[in-house]
């Protein structure tokens, strides 16, 4: 899940920002966690206790209610998690990662996918987002290439992964639907050539920076390993301690 947390981060510093280079500082004095990476952590926990998504999502968002949630979500957050139906955004995909490590079979992913989206994200586009963010995360980590991959999505899913990002970029702007923001994140991580490579070009599209560079960097990690060991040291340094008490337990229990 570092490969969330650290793209999330990274992307923090250029949300809003219509960034479309590759060239750009990694790390700035604006780098900084934010909802993102609260609710991967908050789904972490809950595949490592009793699976209730719901009152993670509701402890963690009131425990850092700052971090940066729309004020949709955190009128979520302060009715205790009523389910919304009709929620179509991004949210469920930027934080479902842990999700495809937690699993042995693609079926149970897709299904536990299901469960920490419908909760907040029931809309059909929410769930879609979240099924294919955590089938992608399991794939690439059980040594599916690239190709396969993006096959399956394409085909269980229908998003079209075959635009090439160059294409994308040109006209693309911010979105936090998942219908208009998840596959982009995937065409970033499919045309990379390393970990680093798929946050440059995730953050590049000039969208929702910090959650597209999350989705790229979650299956990045998956595909390629562990981020490089300077970027995991800059993420930690701007965690909180329950953050990092509950990254290192599920690293620890489920990390490759």
């Amino acid at each position: 899940m570092w490969g969330a947390i650290v793209g999330d981060v990274v992307g923090s510093a250029y949300e809003g920002a219509g960034l479309k280079v590759t060239d750009f500082p990694l790390f700035t004095a604006r780098s900084r966690f934010t909802d993102d990476t609260v609710l991967t952590v908050a789904v972490a926990d809950a595949l490592l206790s009793d699976g209730d998504f719901r009152s993670r999502f509701v402890a963690y968002g009131k425990r850092h209610f700052e971090a940066g949630f729309s004020s949709r979500f955190r009128s979520w957050i302060l009715s205790g998690g009523t389910e919304w139906k009709d929620s179509w955004g991004n949210g469920s995909a930027m934080r479902v990662s842990p999700v495809g490590w937690a699993f042995g079979s693609l079926e149970e992913v897709l299904e536990a996918a299901r469960a920490s989206a419908v909760v907040s994200h029931g809309h059909p586009e929410g769930i879609r987002g979240a099924q294919a963010v955590a089938a992608s995360v399991f794939l690439a980590r059980t040594g599916v290439s690239k190709e396969d991959l993006a096959r399956f999505v394409e085909s269980r899913f229908g998003y079209d992964l075959s635009r090439s990002l160059e294409v994308i970029r040109r006209d693309y702007r911010f979105s936090a639907a998942a219908a208009t923001s998840v596959p982009e994140a995937l065409v970033a991580f499919l045309e990379a050539t390393d970990f680093e490579d798929a946050l440059r070009k995730a953050v590049s599209l000039g969208g929702d920076a910090d959650t597209q560079a999350a989705i790229a960097g979650a299956v990045a990690e998956a595909f390629y390993g562990a981020p490089p060991k300077p970027f995991v040291s800059r993420a930690r340094s701007v965690l909180t301690a329950d953050l990092l008490a509950v990254v290192d337990a599920f690293t620890a229990r489920y990390g490759p």
